[in-house]
């Protein structure tokens, strides 16, 4: 009898302690961001990043940080660029917990820029990442994203235009064991982003919007606010 209601109380713990971690799919979050890029002079080089602090709910629960940069480099008469860069995230539990997963992250990417007419502006991303997550083994993921920005009030992406923004982004697993008998989905998630831009500079733009990200396992929706810098 003492056994089984030591199991009981085990169990009824286990339970209770996964319902405070699960995430809360009806709760808005909030991501803040900040993306920036610069070319080195008249040079085929430059370099790129962005640091963004993602939160469960509108700033008290911390989801992640991510710091990530890269070197670029665009070939002589093409629009294309390639970006090998590296990204540290450390990632919050859902809840009143606070203990974190640091990862860390090497990524090369392709950017192809396309322009359909006199105002719709298209960007294909391209991206794979090598990923060391704390006590996962090593893990590889391939992303697609397209991007959409079309201008309201002008037909270029400068200052005082108004654009409306969006993007859709998949992510597929390289691997589906990450270690100790523990598998993911060969999907990871999507992202469907729609947003409003204006342009504060020519080369400034603060951009505002609703992003649904969809995984394996829940589906929630995001407010983001970022600033977009080329210097």
């Amino acid at each position: 009898m003492k056994k089984l209601l030591m199991i009981c109380v085990v169990m009824s713990l286990a339970i209770s302690s996964r319902a405070q971690t699960e995430v809360d799919d009806s709760q808005l979050g909030a991501w803040y961001m900040y993306f920036f890029n610069k070319k080195f002079g008249d040079s085929q080089f430059g370099i790129q990043g962005d640091y963004q602090f993602r939160y469960w709910n509108m700033g008290s629960d911390l989801e992640q940080i991510l710091l990530r940069t890269g070197f670029t480099y665009t070939p002589q008469n093409t629009n294309l660029m390639f970006t090998l860069g590296y990204a540290f995230i450390s990632s919050g539990e859902f809840g009143e917990g606070d203990a974190t997963t640091p990862e860390n992250r090497i990524y090369q990417e392709a950017l192809l820029p396309q322009k359909l007419g006199n105002r719709v502006y298209l960007t294909h991303r391209f991206r794979y990442e090598q990923r060391w997550v704390q006590n996962q083994d090593f893990r590889t993921r391939y992303r697609y994203n397209l991007f959409i920005n079309v201008p309201i009030n002008g037909t270029e992406l400068r200052k005082n235009v108004l654009y409306a923004a969006l993007y859709n982004e998949i992510f597929i697993n390289g691997q589906t064991d990450i270690g100790d008998g523990r598998m993911v989905e060969r999907f990871d998630r999507n992202r469907t982003y729609l947003g409003l831009g204006f342009g504060l500079r020519d080369n400034l733009r603060l951009q505002a919007g609703w992003m649904n990200q969809t995984t394996s396992q829940w589906s929630k929706g995001q407010t983001q606010l970022s600033l977009h810098h080329s210097f």
